[in-house]
């Protein structure tokens, strides 16, 4: 148990420290990050999926794909959803252009506070997650971390942007975005805990993680791919998407 502990917390800390990325994306040209950008959320829709059914699912379905366990991936998707609906804000939408720049509003639009509960949430469902797969296996755990990693990058880039929108300076939206982030050690916290009082808390957990990366892929980062239409761009897009699936499928070397 105290390997779990310890994978857990450091992969949450590493986790949190990704909101520390939206301020070098911010510094890079826009045109330019949105072009590397698009890639990664190719590479992590193809990891959210294969972490969900190469990993996830089959630990679920050891213990029969039940309609409790089939509930509860409906669940992770109306979650999902609502978290979306409290931020008002698509996190993988990418506010990277032109039209998002630093301002210096004398106070913050009260969107931000909005856009803020709704990421701190988010991030401690995702310590909960984390926590919960490190419990399952630790293998599953790293799978799980490295998926929540990869669609991090451009939700925390996103974040960055909507806060300077907002009219937070930089030094405040890089603070705050980090604090939001730390939610996922207590979401980490809370399930390690549960995991002492309630056993088989991951079988609650995981089923609503699954269906959570299916949402995120299938309606933030799938969707973002296909406004690039070009032929070569979309052909690396697919490569991106495969490898993101086949480092899924390597990890399992590691079971």
């Amino acid at each position: 148990m105290q390997s779990v502990i310890l994978y857990s917390i450091v992969s949450v800390l590493v986790v949190s420290l990704i909101s520390l990325i939206g301020v070098i994306g911010l510094a890079i040209r826009a045109e330019k990050s949105k072009s590397v950008l698009i890639y990664i959320i190719s590479f992590a829709a193809g990891a959210l999926l294969g972490d969900a059914f190469i990993h996830l699912l089959p630990e679920v379905a050891e213990k029969g794909l039940s309609l409790s366990a089939s509930s509860y991936i409906l669940f992770g998707i109306v979650i999902f959803f609502f978290l979306e609906k409290v931020i008002h804000w698509h996190h993988y939408h990418m506010p990277i252009s032109k039209d998002v720049k630093e301002k210096n509003h004398p106070h913050a639009h009260p969107f931000v506070y909005t856009v803020l509960f709704g990421d701190a949430l988010h991030n401690f469902i995702d310590g909960l997650i984390i926590a919960a797969s490190y419990i399952v296996s630790i293998p599953v755990g790293i799978a799980t971390t490295i998926a929540v990693i990869l669609h991090e990058i451009p939700q925390e880039i996103g974040d960055f942007g909507v806060l300077l929108y907002g009219g937070f300076s930089r030094g405040k939206a890089l603070l705050v975005n980090f604090l939001t982030a730390l939610t996922a050690i207590l979401g980490t916290v809370v399930a390690l805990v549960l995991n002492d009082k309630i056993g088989g808390i991951q079988f609650i957990l995981i089923p609503i993680a699954i269906g959570g990366f299916i949402y995120v892929a299938g309606s933030d980062l799938i969707p973002e791919l296909h406004k690039e239409s070009g032929l070569g761009k979309s052909i690396i897009q697919i490569i991106a998407f495969i490898a993101g699936i086949a480092v899924m499928a390597l990890l399992l070397l590691l079971e």
